[in-house]
């Protein structure tokens, strides 16, 4: 990879993409595409608020670090990684989580438009 090369990393659901540099982390990566994925703890794995899903991570990402292997445990089989964590090498596709607050307004306009209003109430 020469040192101009560039990296397109594509979040889901809202198919939003960053170009970045090898070598980022996919925070870094997320905050370039103007998406909000909160943390707390500064980047330093603390907090695991930064967790997203990345199809086929391997080879497109840096391996977990030991911190980050104790935080995920059995969810790095999974395809779950901590953002903060995670450095980009190649192209890669990342599943943004939803935010909770907006996930439940989702649900509720969705029932109300199919009339269920009264029972989500």
């Amino acid at each position: 990879m020469n040192a101009k090369s560039r990296i397109t990393v594509t979040f889901l659901p809202e198919q939003r993409t960053a170009s970045v540099k090898p070598g980022i982390s996919l925070l870094e990566a997320v905050r370039k595409a103007g998406i909000v994925l909160p943390t707390r703890c500064g980047g330093k794995a603390g907090c695991m608020m930064c967790k997203v899903s990345v199809e086929n991570a391997d080879g497109a990402l840096r391996p977990p670090a030991e911190a980050e292997k104790r935080k995920l445990g059995s969810l790095l089989d999974e395809g779950v990684r901590l953002a903060c964590q995670a450095a980009v090498w190649s192209d890669v596709r990342v599943h943004i989580p939803e935010d909770p607050l907006k996930a439940a307004v989702r649900r509720r306009l969705e029932a109300a438009r199919r009339g269920e209003a009264e029972e989500l109430w």
